[in-house]
Order: structure tokens, then sequence, then C-alpha cells
């Protein structure tokens, strides 16, 4: 296995091993560090369709990438050559290069340390895929902190309050 390269991303080269398959669906949130609301609209329009090919360009296949201008959501099929803390750090590493190099921030764009990670059945993509489009609509009722909050009470995560994102709402 090696990176190969393309004209817009190092594409990770699989090589299949005989008698394994897989079938992953994972959700993935990150926020913007300090949960700075910096990822305006004409960001989104650029940033977002960019994780989704750096995504497709490792070996997974990206199902929606978006968010609000504080935090990302990203939902694909999970090709296990990679690990989602090896994945996650890419995309963060990656995009983070591609915001910055876009200059439109003073300073330096950065994501908050962590993630969150979470997965589904083939039976709730289309849920999942709606519910990731729909962020503006549900954070008209419901903060940053209580989605993230109810993810862990739904999926019966343990978490340290210490170890949270730092919420400012």
């Amino acid at each position: 296995m090696g990176w190969i390269k393309s004209p817009v991303f190092l594409t990770f080269k699989r090589k299949m091993t005989p008698g394994t398959f897989t079938q992953i669906y994972l959700h993935f949130v990150f926020a913007v560090k300090f949960r700075e609301a910096l990822l305006q609209p004409e960001q989104q329009k650029e940033v977002f369709p960019f994780i989704a090919g750096l995504i497709n360009s490792m070996g997974h296949r990206s199902f929606e990438v978006n968010g609000m201008p504080d935090h990302v959501h990203v939902f694909m099929s999970f090709s296990p050559a990679k690990s989602p803390s090896e994945t996650i750090k890419e995309i963060k590493r990656a995009s983070s290069n591609f915001i910055n190099d876009k200059k439109w921030f003073p300073g330096k764009f950065q994501w908050q340390n962590g993630y969150a990670c979470f997965s589904y059945s083939k039976s709730q993509v289309d849920t999942v895929v709606n519910y990731i489009q729909n962020q503006k609509e549900h954070h008209y009722k419901t903060t940053f902190q209580e989605e993230y909050l109810a993810f862990f009470k739904k999926f019966e995560v343990d978490y340290d309050d210490r170890f949270l994102f730092e919420f400012f709402d």
C-alpha cells in the first residue's frame, strides 16, 4: 500500500486483502478552534467539497459534508485501511492547509483538538445524510453543545466534561 499523487490530493492506493469485506458508516463531528464562527457560507462552498474530495481520495466514500460556521459534520462509508483517528487527523490537517492557503482569515486557521465519531447501519444512511444536510434548520432550535451532548446520550458515550470542546453558548 502507498500514496499516489493526483492533481489535487494524495490518493491512498488500497490493496484488497483476500476475503476481507466491510460495510462501515461513520459520522464525524469536529469544531473550529475556540468555536469561532469562521466558516461562513462563502467558505463552506469551497471547504465542504474539498473535504468530500479528500475523503474519497483516501479510499473512503463521502456521503455528506456540511455544518455550521463553527463546526462540521462528515458522514462516510469508511474503509478500514486507515483508522478513524488517522482519517480525521488527515482531514483536519489537509483542510486547515487548504483554508490557510486561501488566506481568508488573519492569522492561522485551526480546528479544535478532538472529534466525535459515531457508527450507523446501512438502514440509517438516508436519515443521517438528511440530518447533516439540514444543519442550518436544526440549529435554529438546538445549540451545538446540546446537539453534541445528545449524540453522547443517544450512543451511550461516557465522557468527562473537562475534555469536551470549548463551548461558549
